[in-house]
């Protein structure tokens, strides 16, 4: 396979720039051009009237909403890391824009736009802000089983919110079971011509996936529809078609408000921050992982801040990384960002040239296509892996995704990320114990830390699994006093294996001080073994090498066992190996 390399790039006079430019496009395969443009493309045709309809949740203009898939989407394609994350209008900043700005200005109108652009242009702020202080680590924290159950709530949300539009019925209801309870408690409001549209796009999108995975069904299926419907006149028919759109690039300036307005727009941005950085890196991350790639989150939120900087000076509303849009795009074959400055292209010749046929586009269209691409992100196979494999995790997934179903999207990143730092937490806070024994072919072996089990008789060896903080210390404590009390044969020595301690706080030293304490009063001595030499100055630091002593600090266990054969305690007579 041929591919372009980045050398050219990352060398010279350019040579500052190789970790901030063309990152999500370079190297380029060129056996994946022609697909990558074709994506780009159908993105574009997919994705024009859905920004259309963003717009409108926004309270903004018709028109911004494709304003918001041109120098957006170019800016992040140059500037972020993801190959696959599409950055445009989406419907959870879109709503949070509309409730915060709504007591400020009427919606539609000069003011309402200008405020909605100046929110982007905060918003950036506090994605530089954010990138200079390096918190694209945050996504590190979304755990892979967490990843499953948002695309999949994502999946069921989306699909289950465009069966109003695809069955005609005008549907009240803002969360996802009102939405699916009016559809089928409605059924005899059914527009049947409208679902029928609706059905044969979702059928030759389907038809095309399986015959001919590349080749763009979705697009033909919409070229095809705008056409019956000009020819046949759909609207006249009863099938809502978008109407007439404005056209034109965008004219660009700095939000023109007054300074005392920026105050009042800072929390807004705010969550609209929030937002944008859970929504983009779950889902970057989420299609990164699935291809596997590297993820450079920091990078990211460099191509986001340029996305939303840009969206401020064109005209347009706050942008974040769409999972719907990104879903898009990797469903019809895009594997860099050469699709999205493609889609970007397209949309520059539709914004001059082409406005007038979009008329035509009967919304059932829209919904389909969004339906199909609902279909595909429901992970069902990693769900039954996970019930499979882990349980315990399977539910967090679950969990997970029915947060998004009937909370919400944006409640449902915040439940992703809270459950991603307890599934964490809760294994450093509970982690696996034993106890270390020896096999009869004289090699070190793990066993469940039962009272009795020594390696020498009077010796026991106790394996904590995780770094001592102040939430784990008092269960570490808990299972040292039960080995060293609980034994029906006498203990002399208990040995902490310290290869999984890595680090301890200070309270987990007070709690190691005190078990050294309660150990000496009943004569067992308390050793630690495989101590790395560069922890020592933290035992010292903290007061542990004083109060245990030089003496009874180990690198390896093999040298823990002599030492204690040493002192003329009953041994085995052999050794491990």
């Amino acid at each position: 396979m041929a591919k372009v390399d980045a050398k050219a790039v990352n060398s010279g006079p350019f040579r500052r720039w190789q970790f901030s430019l063309l990152t999500g496009i370079l190297p380029i395969d060129r056996s994946r051009v022609l697909p990558d443009v074709i994506a780009g493309v159908t993105l574009a045709a997919m994705n024009i009237p859905q920004a259309m309809g963003y717009s409108k949740i926004a309270g903004m203009p018709v028109i911004t909403g494709l304003y918001t898939l041109l120098l957006p989407m170019i800016a992040f394609a140059l500037l972020g890391a993801s190959r696959y994350l599409v950055v445009a209008a989406d419907s959870a900043t879109a709503a949070i824009l509309a409730v915060g700005i709504a007591p400020l200005a009427a919606a539609g109108s000069e003011q309402y736009a200008a405020l909605a652009s100046m929110v982007a242009l905060l918003t950036a702020g506090y994605l530089l802000a954010a990138r200079l202080l390096r918190l694209g680590f945050l996504s590190d924290f979304l755990s892979g089983t967490v990843l499953i159950g948002f695309l999949t709530g994502v999946g069921i949300q989306i699909s289950v919110a465009v069966l109003g539009e695809m069955t005609g019925i005008a549907v009240k209801s803002q969360t996802t079971a009102g939405q699916f309870l009016e559809v089928v408690t409605r059924f005899q409001e059914f527009h049947w011509p409208t679902f029928m549209v609706a059905a044969g796009v979702i059928a030759a999108s389907g038809l095309c996936h399986r015959l001919a995975p590349r080749f763009p069904g979705s697009l033909v299926a919409v070229v095809a529809v705008v056409g019956l419907s000009a020819a046949f006149d759909f609207s006249g028919r009863g099938i809502a078609v978008l109407g007439p759109v404005t056209g034109g690039l965008p004219h660009l300036g700095f939000p023109r408000i007054a300074w005392t307005d920026v105050q009042s727009l800072l929390p807004i941005a705010g969550a609209c921050f929030v937002m944008v950085v859970a929504q983009s890196s779950i889902t970057a991350r989420a299609y990164a992982t699935r291809h596997h790639q590297p993820v450079n989150p920091n990078q990211d939120l460099v191509g986001l801040c340029a996305a939303d900087a840009a969206a401020a000076l064109s005209g347009a509303f706050v942008v974040n990384g769409s999972p719907t849009q990104t879903a898009m795009v990797e469903s019809v074959g895009g594997r860099s960002q050469l699709a999205h400055l493609t889609t970007a292209l397209t949309v520059g010749v539709v914004l001059l040239f082409l406005t007038g046929p979009l008329q035509y586009l009967p919304v059932c269209v829209l919904g389909a296509i969004v339906f199909v691409v609902g279909v595909h992100l429901v992970d069902v196979r990693g769900l039954r892996t996970l019930q499979k494999a882990s349980p315990k995790e399977f539910y967090l997934a679950v969990i997970t995704a029915a947060a998004v179903v009937f909370l919400g999207v944006e409640h449902g990143i915040l439940l992703a990320l809270v459950l991603s730092l307890l599934q964490h937490v809760r294994h450093s806070y509970r982690p696996h114990t034993a106890v270390v024994l020896r096999d009869p072919l004289d090699h070190w072996r793990l066993a469940a830390p039962e009272p009795g089990k020594m390696i020498e008789p009077g010796l026991v060896m106790y394996w904590f699994g995780a770094d001592l903080f102040y939430a784990n210390a008092g269960y570490f404590a808990e299972q040292v006093r039960k080995l060293a009390h609980d034994s029906q044969s006498a203990v002399r020595w208990l040995v902490i294996d310290c290869s999984a301690i890595t680090d301890l706080d200070f309270t987990a030293s007070q709690a190691m001080i005190e078990l050294h304490q309660d150990l000496s009063k009943a004569g067992v001595v308390l050793a630690l073994a495989r101590v790395q030499s560069q922890h020592l100055d933290t035992l010292k630091r903290l007061g542990l090498l004083r109060r245990i002593g030089e003496n009874r600090i180990f690198v390896s266990r093999h040298a823990c066992l002599k030492a204690y054969q040493a002192e003329g305690l009953p041994a085995a007579g052999h050794q491990a190996k």
